[in-house]
């Protein structure tokens, strides 16, 4: 553990009430990895959940978001909009202990619903009074950009350091030099004060070398090195060794 970093983050450890869940046989509470939460521990100034589609990297994640006052479908305390209560209950089984520190900034991203974040946006700048919000994501209508640029405009403006972020799958619109610049990005907000939490896929980002990553993969969440996860060597190996495994993807010993 990390002491020095634990201490200095906004958010140190997660808890499932075991005692208040009701039935293990609903939804989120079917799911390995949530079912068999107990204490899970902050101790980088980054945390990566990973695991396979399904293992619930995106409903712990949002229900930490939820559980810290952000909006289920993203954005920062300011947004209360909904236009579809996808969410789980499980923010109601959790207890979150945070440090003496308080966020001068929070933001929770999905990518999936980061359309509606937009909108909303645009709507609320309709309204009169105060400044326009999308000034704070460089100025630029975030629907009049790619989705990776929309996405890069966030976290180049909008994140502005000293901040708890939670981020799910943040390189779902990112090409792999725009992923490069993310971690850089990234490690410049850690440099001020920042912690993230992100569900990731990405064998570019979990390379972050402060960062603890959690497997979630048919039991309780536990922490792995990088190079032990399957991103990383499925990747590699693919790298390393791509006409074998195209021979063998492709079934090409028939041709």
């Amino acid at each position: 553990m990390n002491a020095t970093w634990n201490a200095r983050n906004f958010l140190v450890q997660v808890s499932l009430l075991h005692e208040n869940v009701p039935s293990h046989d609903v939804y989120p509470f079917t799911i390995p990895a949530i079912a068999g939460l107990t204490d899970l521990r902050f101790d980088q100034p980054v945390t990566f959940f990973v695991g396979e589609n399904g293992a619930g990297k995106s409903t712990l994640l949002e229900a930490i978001a939820v559980a810290s006052g952000l909006n289920p479908e993203g954005g920062s305390r300011n947004f209360n909009f909904s236009t579809r209560a996808s969410h789980s209950g499980l923010k109601n089984f959790l207890r979150l202990s945070r440090s003496a520190r308080r966020a001068r900034d929070s933001y929770f991203l999905r990518a999936e619903s980061y359309f509606n974040v937009a909108t909303e946006i645009e709507v609320l700048d309709r309204e009169p009074g105060g400044p326009p919000i999308i000034n704070s994501y460089g100025g630029k209508s975030l629907h009049e950009q790619s989705h990776g640029e929309s996405f890069f405009a966030l976290f180049m403006n909008r994140l502005r350091g000293d901040g708890l972020y939670l981020l799910d799958e943040p390189e779902a619109a990112l090409s792999p030099s725009r992923q490069l610049s993310f971690l850089s990005r990234m490690h410049e907000l850690v440099g001020a004060g920042s912690q993230f939490l992100i569900a990731t896929h990405s064998p570019i980002l979990m390379a972050y070398p402060r960062a603890s990553i959690y497997l979630m993969a048919g039991g309780p969440p536990r922490l792995v090195s990088y190079q032990d996860t399957e991103h990383y060597a499925v990747t590699r190996n693919f790298l390393t060794r791509t006409e074998q495994m195209l021979d063998v993807l492709l079934d090409r010993s028939k041709d």
